[in-house]
């Protein structure tokens, strides 16, 4: 499509601005970085020995993506949950993370009330609702950041304010260079992929349509990411996609593109692929890509940008959320609205 036709397209489907939201990703990136760095945490936080994140959707991709990062440098154990129960080991000495960006969101103020029946250490992080009334009421410290945007919008206020809260308390060293580095890149990134009528995220998008998308990633450095692209097609595109990680995938999923020649011919299969990937795991990305051949209607390998891990993790995310922007419009949708979500909701509510 030409210049105009995809302007004209974002004008007639992008009721809600998604384009912009994530277009200034990179701003929203930097103002989160100085909300966090505002924030004055208890001492005793820093007595933990585990760190939980509790979280749904859009609030909980965050404590994936910090783990990813982490892992390498973490000395205590580090656990996502998305669930309204928690696990047995949570106690007083645990960090826990009630990450909400409405504040509404019903297992995470289920988790939220355990974790204080057990004592842990909170923080809360929400744009208000009642997780910031609740860590008001209860004197827990908590991060208020903008509200008003759909959730998935909002992962550079979910993320920063949990890995800076770790370098306050000193869990890990400071990031600020790989920070600088990270924001400068998605800055470059947006103006790249916002640009028309030939930019990689549209070529990508062109290909996905009509397709369903197989997303794979590595499990030390891009599950995270991989499950971010699912979710985010899933959301803005409104249409299935599946993702799974290296190794595992090759000790099973590799197995199941030897049928349904008829089913599989209409995947589209994206390998995440980065350079701090493990050798071994870039010589099975090589021969699964060459052993699953034709089965899928084609193979995309894209890698990461950047130096530092940091940038090179947020420079595939940036991607995905275009990619997953452009493939709306194509599908002819409005990337923000989530009916069936919401609907969920209301009758979750008895509505």
């Amino acid at each position: 499509m030409k210049n105009n036709d995809w302007k004209n397209l974002i004008d007639k489907l992008d009721k809600s601005n998604m384009f912009r939201l994530i277009t200034d990703f990179h701003k929203q990136c930097g103002k989160a970085v100085e909300i966090a760095d505002s924030l004055d945490l208890p001492s005793e936080y820093a007595e933990a020995d585990k760190i939980v994140v509790a979280g749904l959707g859009g609030s909980a991709i965050g404590g994936d993506l910090l783990f990813t990062y982490l892992t390498r440098e973490l000395r205590v154990p580090f656990h996502v949950v998305r669930d309204y129960e928690l696990p047995a080991f949570v106690d007083k000495q645990t960090l826990f993370f009630a990450v909400s960006y409405s504040g509404d969101t019903e297992e995470t103020l289920s988790a939220y009330d355990e974790a204080i029946s057990r004592s842990a250490r909170v923080i809360g992080i929400t744009s208000g609702g009642s997780l910031r009334k609740r860590c008001q009421s209860d004197g827990n410290p908590v991060v208020s950041i903008p509200g008003g945007m759909p959730p998935r919008t909002a992962l550079g206020y979910l993320f920063f304010p949990m890995l800076i809260s770790l370098e306050h308390l000193k869990f890990v060293d400071k990031h600020s260079a790989e920070m600088e580095e990270t924001l400068k890149l998605l800055k470059e990134l947006s103006k790249i992929y916002s640009s028309f009528p030939d930019n990689p995220a549209v070529t990508l998008a062109q290909k996905l349509y009509g397709r369903v998308p197989v997303v794979y990633g590595s499990a030390r450095n891009t599950s995270a990411v991989a499950c971010r692209w699912r979710t985010q097609i899933n959301e803005n595109s409104k249409t299935f996609a599946s993702h799974h990680v290296f190794p595992e995938l090759d000790h099973n999923e590799i197995v199941g593109w030897e049928k349904l020649e008829q089913i599989t011919e209409n995947f589209r299969v994206i390998m995440l692929r980065d350079s701090g990937d493990h050798q071994r795991v870039g010589v099975r990305m090589d021969i699964t890509k060459a052993i699953i051949g034709n089965a899928p209607a084609g193979i995309d390998e894209i890698w990461s940008q950047g130096k530092s891990p940091l940038a090179r993790m947020f420079s595939l995310i940036c991607l995905g959320d275009f990619v997953s922007f452009y493939l709306a419009l194509l599908n002819g949708v409005d990337p923000t609205p989530v009916e069936r979500i919401q609907t969920l909701k209301k009758r979750l509510a008895g509505g």
